[in-house]
């Protein structure tokens, strides 16, 4: 007499044996992650003795969901220009270096809502600049001179309009907080020029720009705003030397831009 098999019984052979093993994982995962999903949206810390000592809940519930959001933001920066030295710089007898230099922006934000993880970001503001360049005579050594005034220091002051337009990218949001990137380009114009003495700053800058942008921040929702700390690197594409007779700008061939910023954005919960 044959021994019967079970599986020879039910015809349950390679694929649905497979099947069935992943319906009842399937089967079995669904309570804990719902009871997961309950308590990523609620969670109480209790003590030895059961009593609750705290609870976690989401803030601003349903904040994704909104197609638009508004803001602002403060940002402080350093910023300096990337130069080039003319190819017949050292008959100028001048030798050029650029130092960094701190200023600081101010602006409204908005987040168009573009998909479940993606954003367009529009950021209008206007950012005040100091950008110096230190002269030195060619061939200068500390070494060898300790009269600070061989060095010439050139600064180009400006205040600018900023238009960025940048695209978002975040992660799932982890109760109250989540990562993202963000990257794009950001159009300037200059308002106003800011020289302290023009007979003593005789280099100049073009009037417009335009950058590469990008960076990485986090936000952190709270009861009635969203807090969003973020840094961000921006590279300058166009020169913006311009020409001019005194010797400085005769030892520069190339002018570009290059900004950190710490974006401190804070967002209506509203």
């Amino acid at each position: 007499m044959a021994t019967p098999h079970v599986r020879h019984q039910l015809y349950l052979h390679g694929s649905k044996v497979t099947r069935l093993a992943l319906l009842a994982v399937a089967l079995g995962v669904l309570p804990f992650s719902a009871q997961a999903q309950r308590k990523s949206r609620t969670s109480a810390s209790r003590g030895r003795n059961g009593q609750v000592k705290s609870v976690t809940v989401d803030n601003l519930p349903g904040y994704d969901s909104r197609w638009l959001h508004l803001g602002m933001y403060v940002a402080p920066h350093f910023s300096r220009y990337k130069i080039e030295q003319a190819a017949g710089y050292p008959g100028q007898g001048v030798s050029a270096n650029s130092i960094i230099s701190p200023g600081f922006s101010v602006g409204f934000l908005s987040d168009f809502r573009v998909g479940d993880y993606g954003a367009l970001n529009f950021s209008p503001g206007v950012s005040f600049l100091t950008r110096r360049i230190e002269f030195k005579p060619y061939g200068y050594s500390p070494q060898t001179s300790n009269d600070p005034a061989e060095i010439e220091d050139q600064e180009i002051g400006s205040t600018q309009v900023d238009l960025p337009v940048l695209f978002k990218l975040k992660s799932e949001r982890r109760r109250n907080s989540r990562v993202y990137i963000i990257g794009g380009v950001r159009p300037s114009f200059n308002i106003g020029n800011r020289r302290k003495d023009p007979e003593v700053n005789l280099l100049q800058a073009q009037s417009s720009d335009i950058a590469l942008e990008y960076g990485v921040g986090m936000d952190l929702f709270y009861p009635f705003f969203k807090f969003s700390p973020e840094l961000r690197f921006s590279h300058g594409l166009r020169n913006l030397y311009k020409p001019g007779t005194d010797v400085y700008s005769r030892s520069l061939q190339s002018m570009k831009s290059n900004t950190v910023t710490l974006y401190l954005n804070i967002w209506s919960g509203r």
